[in-house]
């Protein structure tokens, strides 16, 4: 055999090799959500600035190649990451406050819906409230978005409730959402010296006790 042929016959037994399995094609969506939750897996583990591509990559089981069709660049995908569970928190306050007409529930679904989101297994609240990128501009904005939309839900019913300005309402959500955030990572860091029901319960009751202090207009 000439070395021409050898060759074409070489390329021809590589072009019609199995496919890895560990790169089976999968619906973009599909495909998109395996690297998210890879993504989120090393950024919380590791952090951003030590969690490399070709960690997430093989925690993928994807090649380098198909990681970077999805997402150019690490900051990209970070920032999807990011927006995923921003989403997710916005959607939850907002659900718990939409749940109910009743004030006191509502604050104890507020209170609650933090307490879920920051005892979920995935870790993800690191990456809004304990990020080591919190500097990068980026990011810094998705996270005062995040607070604002969260306080916006809260300040929405201040507001109708009370007849107070717009401005005042949203300083009380503000601190509203902020003891939630502050004691449901505190109460995570003191790994569960109580129940999450009762720990839910003493800061639900702290904060109905300081907002009903502001009554409902006629």
């Amino acid at each position: 055999m000439t070395k021409p042929a050898k060759a074409a016959a070489d390329l021809k037994v590589v072009d019609n090799k199995s496919p890895d399995p560990k790169e089976k094609r999968l619906p973009r969506d599909e495909r998109r959500a395996q690297l998210l939750a890879a993504a989120l897996e090393a950024f919380t583990q590791s952090g951003y600035h030590a969690a490399s591509m070709d960690e997430i990559a093989v925690r993928a089981s994807v090649s380098k190649p198909v990681l970077y069709q999805h997402f150019p660049s690490k900051l990209e995908l970070y920032l999807a990451v990011l927006d995923t569970h921003i989403d997710s928190l916005v959607f939850a306050i907002q659900k718990a406050i939409a749940s109910t007409s009743d004030n006191s529930k509502r604050v104890r679904s507020t209170i609650q819906a933090y307490f879920d989101f920051i005892d979920d297994k995935s870790g993800a609240f690191r990456l809004l409230f304990e990020s080591d990128m919190n500097v990068e501009p980026q990011v810094r904005e998705r996270l005062n978005r995040m607070t604002y939309d969260c306080a916006a839900a809260v300040s929405a019913v201040i507001s109708i409730d009370t007849g107070l300005s717009k401005e005042s309402s949203m300083l009380l959500a503000i601190g509203i959402i902020g003891t939630a955030q502050i004691t449901a990572r505190h109460w995570l860091d003191r790994d569960g010296i109580s129940s999450k029901e009762e720990a839910v319960a003493f800061v639900s009751n702290l904060i109905w006790r300081g907002i009903s202090g502001f009554p409902r207009q006629s």
